[in-house]
């Protein structure tokens, strides 16, 4: 995968872009999905839920093929569209709430690396105790200064894990189908460990599979560096389509390897405890070292597409203009250094959390939502009659139906975040020497901080929490 090389003048090939969609989108969710999914739901849940997750990312994939088509003037994908169709402030969130998902998103990468660890060194405990938050620190650091030298070094490194982490996740499918136990999976079809209704069960799940399908949008955030236009659109839909079944077989297999309620009290990554069951020690070994490898890829390419995101956004004036600085090599440093900091603050965070996987995976899930419904929403105001029309509607549908899902903490928590980000938009406004917001932006400013307060408030009294 060569999504480091974005921020050069060479054009992307649609062989290229498709392989960013699917480096993006394989990371850290996958190799937790048995747990995940067996915590909240059974098998008839599970595959509700994928059936749904499935069509609705569909939905969303088509959106941004059509928009890429549509809208051959509009670079950088999610941003460019929520600001096209509903003005700069909005556009402005959507670029800060895509940055802060994928920023957040690193973090869930840093967690299970350690978590895995700890499993052979017990002080690094489920990757959230202080051994774990010190050395991810230095990770992230480390990082930093391999992308900060130039691009020609991450890309080297990027095009060595592409394929090796596909490869674990494949392997662990075929295992994990030879070794299945039609009796198990028979007695996790029929029952559960007490979930609640399929509605509950499904509700529960949906912030996961957002949160493994994050990197959808990958070729549209990349749009103007692909060769050809139509290469922005099938690469998002091949990308997705190669992943789906995957992800999906990962969750179901499992069902016919271990009991449900066995499942969900494995150590993240649970895949290596399934595969452990299934084919003996060396299976969580293997797994082990597929996830870090794999991981380390992710963590590496969602930076550079985070940082990319704040740099295309300064370019067109939406953030302060020091983001839109380059270093040698083409690097946005500072926009580099603060998804860096973003990253080091939420580990920090994550030390008092009271399970720091779960919550930097839906918080990265939540804080992707805004910035998707805008797009949809975007793609439904142009859309022409017939197919356009309904696939909109049913990519913000979905979209609409992921906020419920989500939940009153996680949006309350991710107005949190959205809010002090207006203080970007405000110095963007001054440096420009304009007024710095419009009657509808102060109504939008209203909303934001009010949410901020009440979550904050509510994370005070003790009604939500980390």
């Amino acid at each position: 995968m060569t999504a480091t090389e974005t921020t050069t003048t060479q054009k992307l090939t649609l062989l290229t872009m498709t392989s960013m969609v699917v480096g993006g989108m394989v990371g850290a969710g996958v190799f937790s999905l048995p747990r995940r999914f067996a915590e909240e739901t059974g098998v008839i849940g599970a595959l509700i839920a994928w059936t749904i997750a499935g069509a609705g990312m569909l939905m969303l994939a088509f959106v941004f093929q059509t928009l890429a088509l549509r809208k051959p003037d509009l670079d950088a994908g999610v941003y460019a569209y929520a600001k096209a169709g509903f003005g700069e402030y909005l556009g402005f969130f959507s670029a800060f709430g895509y940055w802060a998902s994928a920023c957040v998103g690193n973090v869930t990468y840093w967690v299970l690396i350690m978590s895995t660890l700890g499993a052979v060194v017990p002080a690094f405990g489920d990757g959230d105790t202080l051994l774990s938050v010190l050395c991810s620190t230095a990770g992230v650091w480390l990082f930093f200064t391999l992308v900060q030298r130039g691009v020609k070094d991450a890309a080297v490194l990027n095009r060595i894990v592409t394929i090796a982490k596909v490869v674990p996740i494949i392997v662990f499918v075929l295992l994990a189908l030879f070794a299945l136990d039609p009796a198990v999976f028979a007695d996790n079809l029929r029952g559960g460990v007490g979930y609640g209704s399929l509605f509950e069960q499904v509700k529960g799940t949906m912030l996961v599979t957002v949160f493994v399908f994050l990197g959808v949008e990958g070729a549209s955030v990349y749009s103007r560096h692909a060769a050809r236009r139509q290469d922005v659109g099938r690469a998002t839909i091949l990308g997705f389509l190669s992943v789906f079944a995957v992800f999906a077989s990962v969750t179901i297999v499992s069902y016919g390897i271990l009991p449900a309620r066995e499942i969900a009290l494995l150590r993240q990554p649970s895949m290596g405890g399934v595969l452990e069951a299934a084919v003996g020690s060396w299976g969580m070994v293997f797994v082990s070292v597929g996830l870090v490898v794999s991981v380390l890829g992710a963590y590496l390419a969602w930076t550079l597409m985070a940082a990319e995101v704040l740099y295309v956004a300064a370019k067109d004036d939406d953030m302060p203009r020091f983001l839109g600085r380059t270093r040698r090599g083409d690097v946005p440093f500072n926009a580099l250094l603060l998804t860096s900091v973003l990253v080091q603050v939420v580990l920090v965070v994550t030390y008092f959390s009271e399970d720091a996987f779960n919550f930097a995976l839906d918080l990265t899930s939540a804080l992707s939502l805004i910035p998707f419904l805008l797009a949809a929403g975007y793609a439904l105001r142009i859309a022409g009659r017939g197919r356009e029309m309904v696939v909109a509607l049913l990519a913000v549908a979905y979209t609409i139906f992921l906020l419920v899902a989500a939940g009153p903490k996680f949006l309350l928590v991710s107005f949190i975040v959205y809010a002090p980000a207006t203080l970007l938009f405000v110095k963007a406004r001054r440096e420009q020497g304009r007024r710095l917001f419009t009657g509808r932006e102060l109504v939008i400013l209203a909303v934001s901080v009010a949410g901020a307060v009440a979550g904050i408030t509510a994370l005070a009294a003790g009604w939500i929490s980390i």
